[in-house]
């Protein structure tokens, strides 16, 4: 987990930096890698749109917020096992939400009743579970 955290913080000329100030609700985002000084917050729906072998890197100084019920979609053939999403802060997955991608968190991760995730919650401290689903990309 170490190993891949320091190698997705470690990636630099990100394709955006501070996209949407935080909020990327509603957004639909191509392959590459992408930066912010602060927390990001999904509300309700982010798109990645891609191929098969495209590839996400979302490097947060902050914390990762996906609120409840929100979702992550997956389009054009996008696959959860090639999403990264590098938190520094605290990851909270809303109750019922619907997450793709591998999250390398430096603290907390904390899935809420009924999340389902897609992926891989690998956490330096803990990963917090409650009647949730992860399901292997």
């Amino acid at each position: 987990m170490q190993t891949a955290y320091t190698d997705a913080a470690g990636r630099t000329n990100p394709d955006a930096t501070e996209l949407g100030a935080g909020n990327i609700d509603g957004m639909t985002i191509k392959p590459g890698l992408y930066k912010w000084s602060t927390s990001v917050l999904i509300p309700t729906v982010v798109t990645l749109s891609g191929g098969p072998n495209d590839v996400w890197i979302f490097q947060i100084a902050g914390d990762l917020t996906v609120g409840n019920g929100a979702q992550v979609i997956l389009k054009s053939g996008a696959q959860a096992k090639n999403v990264f999403w590098q938190v520094a802060g605290q990851t909270t997955l809303g109750t019922t939400a619907n997450f793709n991608g591998i999250i390398l968190d430096q603290t907390l991760i904390a899935m809420n009743t009924g999340a389902v995730l897609t992926g891989r919650a690998l956490a330096q401290t803990a990963v917090t579970l409650q009647m949730n689903a992860v399901i292997d990309p």
